[in-house]
């Protein structure tokens, strides 16, 4: 374990453990691919819609656990989280596959939900200890950083679903086989790499430095881009009819997923050994200095504490500043992140657990390239927000919730799309929801990271993403599974179907309301950050010219 430790401490090290981060994300979104399985489950258990909602919220309530691996975070090394979450989801989708294959007689209603919340609270050590090990090693980097992880978390749900559908004919038995045995592989292999670089206080990235990275981070969002053209173009063109043509796109898929690799092998070649401020334990706000003014600051500082702890008053931390958790609830920023977030991902997440029904309503027999086009599609919107918000950061300090803003009257207008069911309105709702829902996750990891600090950084993400089971009850469970189940006619087995446009309509239209608000919300929060971004971009031009 030393010499994984040390592999860790060297450039190389880093970029390898950056790598099967990536590998690890590839696996992580299975908690996207409900839709896919869902019918099988419906049919099998004789449910009504609102139970099988309630169901797909069971799944997202296990991200309410994700506290837990936010706590953990802080404690326990990463290959530590990475084994909770590859067992847990061993276990939950074990089960569920055991069921849908009929290798053992349905589950009672109740213990179904306990083995779905056991799948959806797998990805939450997974993404966990991914984003917090990763962020904290290219600190510099957040935006970048947080759009090809969750980049590639969208594109999971399509690698899943065409595989699928090329080797096993979308069968939803090998689909739950798949997502229960492949990630705890994927993890195994990450435990050896993935770890935190080792601080070295007083180390500066050097210009060359930056350039190395900049070139590696543009090698495997170009590596990404050419994943998702790929299956995209599998997609649209059908060939998973063909047996022997699906062997050969699953084969190069394989070597696509792959390819990543050669960006550590290429940092190794260099020859040098990168050195990153990104070690410093200090807000991002702080600007680095040479080690004489390093050391005089460190003096003011201590005499500063003191001259605090006599005046017995503690002063809060300043937006930009490392935050606990109780400190960062009681801010306004907090809360206005909180609900705008809610209002972008509960919405989609309701579309998402529903594309298998909103297909069948609408008259399509086969809802799995809806499902391929939204992940595919979220990933376009992860990994280009997430460059992209950092280019104008660096640029001109425009603040990066603007870019949610942005998303958020997209999505509205995507529903109103949807809502009139037009011919192609679900196709085209479906990309636009993605894109959204992407553009949504990928700006808002680093933004927390930026609003509260990097040190407890793992605890703030789980309590933001707590929207993710909550907004699943009420926009997919609530408001979703009754109004459609009000239109929904009973079928002999117990359950009941729904045909036509009218059978979501009123629920798109609602979600775009919902969306409305999101986007004054974060309008509101890139007027309360706007200095905050500004010195943000003053901080990264001073680095820049200490160099």
């Amino acid at each position: 374990m030393d010499a994984l430790h040390g592999i860790a401490g060297t450039s190389w090290g880093k970029w390898l453990g950056f790598v099967t981060a990536v590998w690890v994300q590839c696996i992580s979104g299975n908690n996207y691919t409900f839709s896919n399985y869902s019918d099988a489950i419906k049919t099998l258990m004789g449910l009504t819609q609102l139970q099988l909602n309630s169901l797909s919220v069971a799944k997202d309530i296990g991200k309410a656990f994700g506290i837990l691996a936010g706590l953990a975070s802080d404690k326990l090394p990463t290959p530590a989280i990475l084994l909770i979450g590859s067992i847990e989801g061993l276990l939950g989708y074990g089960a569920q596959w055991l069921v849908v294959s009929k290798t053992i007689k349905p589950l009672p209603y109740w213990q179904m939900c306990v083995v779905l919340c056991m799948g959806g609270n797998s990805t939450t050590w997974m993404n966990t200890a991914v984003l917090v090990t990763c962020m904290r090693n290219f600190r510099r980097n957040r935006g970048p950083v947080s759009g090809i992880l969750k980049g590639y978390v969208g594109l999971s749900t399509a690698i899943f679903t065409d595989i699928c559908s090329a080797l096993f004919a979308d069968d939803p038995a090998s689909f739950l086989l798949m997502l229960s045995i492949v990630p705890a592989i994927v993890c195994g292999f990450a435990m050896l790499f993935l770890h935190e670089s080792p601080k070295k206080s007083g180390d500066v990235q050097d210009e060359e430095s930056d350039r190395i990275d900049g070139r590696c981070f543009a090698a495997i969002n170009t590596l990404a881009v050419a994943i998702a053209v790929y299956l995209l173009g599998f997609d649209l063109t059908g060939l998973s009819s063909n047996k022997y043509v699906s062997k050969v796109f699953v084969a190069l898929l394989s070597i696509f997923l792959l390819s990543p690799a050669s960006v550590p092998i290429y940092v190794a070649i260099t020859g040098k050994k990168k050195k990153s401020e990104l070690d410093v334990e200090a807000p991002l706000l702080i600007s680095q200095d040479n080690t004489d003014t390093a050391a005089t600051t460190a003096v003011a500082a201590a005499v500063s504490e003191q001259a605090v702890e006599l005046d017995t008053v503690k002063k809060r931390p300043e937006i930009g500043e490392d935050h606990t958790i109780v400190e960062a609830v009681k801010t306004t920023e907090f809360w206005v992140l909180f609900v705008s977030f809610l209002c972008g991902v509960g919405t989609g997440l309701a579309v998402m657990n529903n594309l298998g029904q909103m297909g069948v309503a609408m008259g399509y027999s086969d809802v799995s390239i809806f499902v391929s086009m939204t992940s595919i599609w979220g990933f376009f919107g992860r990994i280009g927000s997430g460059t992209i918000s950092e280019h104008f950061i660096k640029k001109n300090g425009l603040p990066r919730p603007i870019w949610n803003a942005a998303s958020q009257i997209l999505m509205a207008v995507g529903y109103v799309v949807m809502a009139l069911s037009l011919p192609g309105s679900l196709f085209i709702g479906s990309i636009v929801v993605g894109i959204c829902y992407g553009v949504r996750l990928a700006v808002s990891v680093p933004t927390a990271s930026e609003l509260f600090g990097l040190k407890y950084y793992g605890l703030i993400y789980n309590i933001l993403i707590l929207n993710l089971p909550l907004g699943s009850f009420l926009f997919s469970g609530l408001l979703a599974g009754l109004l459609y189940d009000s239109q929904a006619t009973k079928t002999p087995d117990g359950g009941n179907t729904c045909v036509g446009a009218h059978c979501y309509r009123l629920v798109f239209i609602i979600m775009s309301f919902a969306c409305l608000v999101g986007f004054g919300l974060d309008l509101l929060l890139s007027y309360r950050t706007r200095r905050l971004y500004l010195k943000i971009q003053a901080s990264k031009r001073s680095q820049r010219s200490l160099k």
